[in-house]
């Protein structure tokens, strides 16, 4: 019999059909067009290494030229830890996440979208620029001055810009997943009830919001020398190549483990699975997972040792190198545990899983190797290191996710993949990595230096080379054949039975093939393992008996629980289809792109209606009056369609995202710093005879007491706003903006009166780029403001429905601490020193 209820269900949550099909922004087909493109730079990236690997099987080749293979080289790297080892485990997870979490989307669903559309964007623009022989060749580290100096060309520039571009999509994605986890629970669905991997995931974001930050202030600080001569690296006017290498390695030494924890995490989903029994060791994973998240901060010299720090500095990271070993045992010892107590079903999938942990146990003990300092002063720029870095990432990433691919592949379409082929598939991976990787450590320790395009004959290098290539081109086969695999025909084969393997956790409840609404009703969660443990789940889920059983209004909704019990909140309306997210990320990619040719006109262009799309979008598509203030959601609940504050989940997300950006900020407080400790006259007075001047010290402190003033006028524009006072609210969010654009002002003036030039000395240039990014935020700041006011002019928000002024009073939090830092810094360091 029909259910109108479930067809009202089905409608709202329809996918778009034909040319409009690319405006769809559920989870189910972004995450799916993520993991395609993700997938397809990784193999972009394997063919790149197949060239490498052609180039370095015999001594003396020329088939490559230095300056292509320093390209191939460089895209290499960058491919498959920018475009392919962060972005597929964001891509997975958007998919997984909301059915795994018993949503029917995740909150921000137009955010993925445009996530999406700037990864791609990005993606194809870095890559395109192999192909017409301009690509960047200084490395995956892009290490000065090598990059500064010594090379022409755009290459580094589209890295560079290309790269931050595409750090907007893993940020983006990251905020999307925290709130996600956070706030869009079942009820009951406490936090020591969630599935491991949405622990995982919840690590693994939190750790993108404070790793990626420095990369991009470090792509600013460069960028700005490259395109404006600010010498931040130059050593003869003061800088230090040096603090590249920091900002660099804060984010290089976590993202190891960002794109290991979430292949641990698909293993924390298979192996109870394939086990027949719960995880083993739950809440010892879960602290094992936040100590090795914790831990991967404070590792950043380990890549740094070679490079003459302090004794003191090199034994402390040395010890905190070993110390993250022990987090990491405690997780594979509770998986070979959960095996070891469990009944066993043995599979294509299982044999991944276990390759991958044993690969990656012996990845981390070379890993303990370089951690001691004089053993990685041997070994630090020798194949040995090639080798340990791909055993540690293919292994403790590639292998989980093929098993992921296995596991999932019924998820997504409804068809199973082939056992005899994933037989096949694994054999040739296992084969052909051990025998590529395993002798480069070998011709490491003989003394065959890493980056190099060949090596000369006659140096006993010639039989692990040429082996290393064999068994890179058995594991392009394997690759070959799990692609024939995922994508062969598939028409004539029935749909797998519903929960294929039996498992436990809520993203198996979908049907099949799935329905588009994700999942039926949203249930209450009583145990970790609900479809094992709780009776009768499915056909009760299937009947609608739980919550938001129906779409009455014909909008997209999910529940908003309470971030540690998952208590209701909130019933949240979320976007529907729009190709706003598309044009926003198009127009956003022209300024990164136009700007890597110094192409401002068009750049300008594309930063005013990238600028006006956004707002487009946000003025459409968030903080909605709804036509009532509560809605009934079943078993006999109310909940209300507006929040604001804290209960909304657009207050995590400003909150969070001005996290990320304070990290930015102070990872360029601390380069001002460290350009202290590395000069006796830090400030200087004069330099090569020219007077170095910065911004003084009574224009900052006005900037400082200006902003002070204007985050008070914001804090009672607020107030007013709840109290229903319109005219006090316009009048004190309009002087806030004045006051505001005068604190720049005067934060401008302060260098501009001294007759600062950011060229003749680092601390000019490192007070330009605080001033500058400081004056920026002061401009979004206003800017918001605005955007408040004409909401309250247009009748888009008032005294109850304040979500926009709440939040805008939440960044202005942190803004007026950017402006307190940036002049405290400037007029008092100096005084202070």
């Amino acid at each position: 019999m029909n259910d109108p209820r479930a067809d009202r269900l089905l409608k709202a949550w329809e996918t778009p059909k034909g040319w409009r099909y690319w405006s769809a922004v559920n989870n189910s087909e972004v995450g799916l067009w993520y993991t395609l493109t993700a997938f397809g730079f990784f193999l972009f990236g394997g063919v790149l290494a197949l060239i490498m690997r052609v180039q370095l099987a015999l001594p003396d080749n020329d088939w490559l030229t230095p300056d292509q293979y320093n390209q191939i080289f460089t895209m290499h790297g960058s491919v498959m830890m920018f475009l392919f080892a962060v972005p597929i485990l964001e891509a997975i997870s958007i998919m997984l996440l909301p059915q795994m979490l018993g949503a029917r989307d995740l909150p921000f669903p137009r955010l993925s979208a445009y996530g999406y559309w700037c990864f791609l964007i990005g993606g194809v623009f870095v890559c395109g620029s192999l192909f017409f022989g301009v690509g960047p060749r200084g490395g995956w580290f892009m290490y000065p001055p090598m990059t500064t100096e010594y090379q022409d060309g755009i290459g580094p520039d589209i890295w560079l810009l290309g790269l931050s571009f595409i750090e907007i999509a893993s940020i983006a994605a990251a905020v999307e997943l925290i709130v996600g986890v956070l706030k869009c629970r079942p009820p009951g669905m406490r936090l020591n009830l969630i599935p491991l991997y949405a622990w995982y995931i919840l690590v693994v974001a939190v750790m993108i919001l404070f790793a990626f930050p420095p990369l991009i202030a470090g792509d600013l600080l460069m960028e700005l020398e490259r395109a404006m001569d600010w010498p931040f690296f130059d050593v003869e006017r003061g800088g230090d190549p040096m603090l590249w290498q920091h900002l660099f390695w804060i984010f290089g030494h976590p993202e190891v483990y960002i794109v290991f924890l979430p292949s641990i995490a698909l293993i924390a989903m298979m192996v109870p699975t394939f086990a027949r029994t719960p995880m083993a060791g739950y809440g010892w994973i879960i602290l094992a997972a936040v100590g090795t998240g914790f831990l991967s901060f404070g590792l950043w010299v380990h890549h740094m040792f070679t490079t003459g720090l302090p004794g003191i500095s090199i034994g402390i990271f040395s010890a905190a190198s070993e110390a993250v070993a022990i987090p990491t045992g405690v997780q594979i010892f509770c998986f070979i545990a959960t095996l070891l107590v469990g009944r066993v079903q043995r599979n294509a999938c299982l044999k991944f899983v276990l390759a991958g942990l044993a690969t990656f146990i012996i990845g981390g003990l070379t890993g303990v190797m370089v951690a001691i300092a004089p053993f990685d002063y041997q070994a630090h720029d020798t194949y040995f290191i090639v080798g340990h870095l791909h055993y540690v990432l293919i292994g403790g990433t590639i292998f989980p996710i093929v098993a992921g691919f296995y596991y999932y592949y019924p998820f997504v379409t409804g068809k199973r993949l082939s056992e005899r082929l994933g037989n096949i598939t694994f054999w040739l991976m296992l084969i052909g990595f051990n025998v590529a990787f395993f002798p480069m450590h070998i011709a490491g320790l003989m003394g065959m230096p890493r980056r190099v395009y060949t090596f000369p004959g006659g140096m006993g290098f010639e039989l692990p080379n040429l082996i290393s290539s064999i068994g890179a081109f058995g594991l392009g086969a394997g690759f070959l054949v799990l692609l024939w695999d995922v994508f062969r025909p598939k028409g004539k084969q029935p749909f797998v039975p519903r929960n294929i393997w039996n498992a436990g956790t809520l993203e198996w409840s979908g049907e099949v093939p799935d329905l588009p609404w994700g999942i039926r009703s949203i249930p209450i969660i009583e145990s970790r393992y609900p479809l094992w443990e709780q009776e009768n789940l499915l056909a009760d889920i299937d009947a609608g008996k739980f919550y938001l059983a129906d779409a009455e209004e014909g909008r997209r909704e999910t529940l908003v629980t309470s971030a540690v019990d998952a208590e209701l909140m909130h019933c949240l309306r979320v976007p529907g289809p729009s190709f706003l997210p598309f044009w926003a990320a198009v127009f956003t990619g022209g300024v990164f792109i136009f700007s890597t040719y110094h192409w401002w006109i068009p750049a300008g262009c594309c930063s005013v209606l990238s600028f006006g799309t956004i707002v487009t979008w946000l003025w459409t598509g968030t903080a909605e009056i709804p036509e009532k203030e509560t809605k009934p959601v079943g078993l006999g609940q109310s909940l209300p369609l507006y929040v604001s504050g804290p209960a909304a989940v657009g207050w995590w997300a400003m909150f969070i995202t001005m996290l990320g950006d304070m990290t930015a900020f102070i990872s360029l407080v601390f380069g001002y710093f460290f350009y202290w400790t590395v000069h006796e006259d830090f400030p200087p007075t004069q330099w090569n005879g020219e007077p170095v001047v910065g911004a003084g010290t009574f224009w900052p402190l006005v900037s400082v007491g200006l902003a002070v003033v204007a985050w008070c006028l914001v804090v009672m524009a607020r107030r007013l706003n709840r109290r229903d006072q319109p005219i006090g609210f316009y009048a004190s969010s309009l002087l806030a903006v004045a006051i505001a654009m005068a604190s720049g002002a005067a934060l401008v003036w302060g260098p501009y009166s001294n007759g600062m030039d950011p060229t003749v000395h680092v601390y000019s240039s490192t007070t330009g780029v605080l001033v500058l990014w400081t004056v920026v935020h002061l401009v979004l700041g206003g800017t918001m403001l605005v955007y408040c006011i004409a909401r309250r002019l247009f009748g888009k928000m008032d005294a109850k429905h304040d979500a926009d002024i709440v939040n805008v009073t939440l960044a202005w939090h942190f803004l007026l601490l950017t402006v307190v830092i940036t002049g405290s810094v400037l007029a008092l360091f100096p005084w202070v020193a």
